[in-house]
């Protein structure tokens, strides 16, 4: 049944991961491989690890161990099969703890040697780049020395090198490992450290650690009580070994998988960039149409995840800047005349006392400009079409924790094209309006990240609300007589103008946007009905991307869902 429903489970969100959980927990719980009557108990095989232990503490090799309380009927997460037995695994074989740094004791007789810490023990396999080297006593070897089959298992650290477990193959002559990484090593035949890794790393090991770890603000550790009282699934030794061959061929299956996976997404991301370029080159309507019809006969092939729908939606807002998707009208006012009234709209404000004189910005030279421009468009600077351009205060403002105050807004706030104050500090409402002498926002403008990872984010702002804005914010202002703020956002969204942002960013420690900077970005602007029938258009067509999105979500759910259902029935 798992094998004949893998790809169900591989192509559902996060499948491959899951399904590699999915196998350990059948591994463990004995539904992998089917039992062999004729097969050893593994109470036999207790005996024969008990017996072996005696051996040696009678000899003097090891010490005798404190008896470990047997595993009573309610602690048993689960039942085992026939022949199966649950012991603890402090009883199967010797645990111990590494080398201490920083020693403070003389060293009779010195001796250099590497040694395993935490980051060195990944789960089920050793990263043995970056080995560091410990000085310790020679007579000491003895304890601390790995050999071949050796099982290190981690002490902690974040929650994810919690018993993390690895095999230790005699990759370097002699190496050493430290306090935080427990060696685990068998005292007879009867130990296959493959079958306890396998468990140790199984998500029924694992959440039986995360009960039982000892835990701080964000860190997590086991100790060597937690480790040798874990309850462990102990199976006939040979059916360990069938259980270890079948885990790896599933567990090869999984890797064809997910690199199947990653190779089909890489390949239809180039695809959809390919195709979608073919659209955003072309330099005519009539070119775009021709290309447009020769690749919306896949988009069921192309539009199958969302990923491409958002390029999809890229792609449409690419096109509506640059006048190909909807028609130009002769009739419609030139932007060479709408320029001449956004001028003396802002000459107005300015008599006014609104806006402050702005400094001529330089003409855009041809070889500036990006791509030819339809009929009736004219080259702009941004600052050529706002009456203002300023971001907030560059000295934080006094902060209060009064909710009734001026909220102060930060790049944080200013999410993609809507405004989020569900995480926001407050002002006075006297500090606030000394800080609106430089600035208040006000409907109608477009607030834009200046500083830091998300420069470029940007929203117009919709509701009237009182604000105080710091210097990660600018403020775009259009002159509202011959701008759609609308329209201008689009564009500020669109690649073109996100590629001019970065490539005019000052890279430092963190990277900003000057406000000169932002005054002279390009606009491509359109005759002012033309602006307002591209703004309809992609309105549509990007409701028709979400429902899209929707529809991909809903089908994803779906399939999740499936493939929950067959992993329940499975176990």
């Amino acid at each position: 049944m798992l094998l004949s429903n893998l790809n169900l489970l591989a192509a559902a969100p996060g499948g491959v991961a899951r399904l590699r959980e999915l196998i350990l927990t059948l591994a463990v719980q004995g539904k992998l491989v089917a039992q062999d009557p004729q097969d050893e108990h593994a109470s036999e095989l207790l005996k024969k690890i008990r017996a072996e232990k005696d051996r040696l503490i009678a000899e003097g090799k090891i010490k005798r161990d404190k008896p470990l309380a047997e595993v009573a009927e309610e602690e048993k997460p689960f039942g085992l099969p026939q022949g199966w037995e649950w012991v603890r695994f402090g009883d199967l074989a010797l645990i111990s703890s590494g080398v201490t740094l920083g020693r403070k004791t003389p060293i009779p007789s010195p001796v250099l040697l590497p040694y395993l810490r935490v980051a060195n023990v990944q789960r089920w396999q050793l990263n043995l780049t970056s080995i560091k080297e410990v000085v310790i006593d020679r007579t000491e070897l003895g304890r601390f020395q790995l050999v071949n089959g050796d099982l290190l298992i981690t002490e902690g650290g974040d929650w994810d090198k919690v018993g993390r477990t690895a095999i230790w193959r005699d990759e370097l002559p002699t190496c050493l490992h430290q306090n935080h990484v427990f060696k685990v090593r068998g005292t007879s035949a009867e130990w296959n450290p493959l079958w306890a890794q396998l468990f140790l790393n199984s998500p029924v090991a694992r959440a039986y650690f995360a009960v039982s770890a000892k835990q701080t603000t964000n860190l997590a550790s086991i100790n060597m009580t937690v480790l040798k009282h874990c309850m462990f699934p102990l199976p006939p030794l040979a059916e360990q070994s069938r259980i270890v061959t079948r885990v790896e061929e599933l567990m090869h299956l999984c890797d064809a998988l997910e690199a199947k996976g990653q190779l089909e997404a890489t390949q239809h991301a180039q695809l959809v960039s390919t195709l979608l370029g073919t659209l955003t080159e072309s330099e005519t309507p009539a070119q775009l149409a021709d290309n447009w019809h020769r690749i919306a006969t896949h988009f069921d092939l192309l539009l199958d995840r969302p990923e491409a729908v958002d390029a999809l939606e890229q792609t449409i807002l690419q096109l509506a800047v640059r006048g190909l998707l909807v028609p130009q009208d002769p009739q419609d006012e030139p932007a060479s005349v709408l320029l001449k009234k956004i001028r003396a709209g802002k000459d107005k404000l300015i008599a006014e006392g609104k806006s402050k004189r702005d400094k001529p910005l330089p003409p855009i030279a041809e070889d500036e400009q990006p791509f030819a421009l339809p009929m009736g468009w004219e080259w702009v600077r941004v600052g050529d079409l706002c009456a203002l351009v300023t971001d907030g205060e560059h000295l934080t403002p006094t902060r209060c924790d009064d909710a009734t105050q001026v909220p102060l807004v930060t790049a944080k706030n200013v999410r993609h094209e809507v405004m989020d104050y569900r995480v926001t500090d407050y002002v006075p409402q006297d500090v606030a309006e000394k800080c609106w002498q430089r600035c208040k926002p006000t409907v109608g403008d477009i607030l834009m990240v200046s500083v830091g990872a998300t420069l470029g984010r940007l929203c117009v702002l919709r509701e009237p609300l009182d604000m105080v804005l710091v210097r990660s914010v600018t403020v775009l202002r259009p002159v509202h007589v011959g701008v759609s703020v609308d329209f201008f956002a689009l564009r500020l969204m669109s690649q073109d103008s996100q590629t001019e942002i970065w490539r005019e960013v000052k890279q430092s420690a963190q990277p900003c946007l000057y406000l000169a900077k932002s005054a002279a970005l390009k606009i491509a602007l359109p005759p002012l009905a033309e602006q307002s029938r591209i703004v309809t258009r992609v309105t549509q067509l990007r409701r028709l991307c979400a429902d899209l999105r929707a529809r991909l979500s809903a089908s994803q759910s779906t399939q999740a869902h499936l493939a929950e259902v067959l992993v329940q029935g499975v176990t």
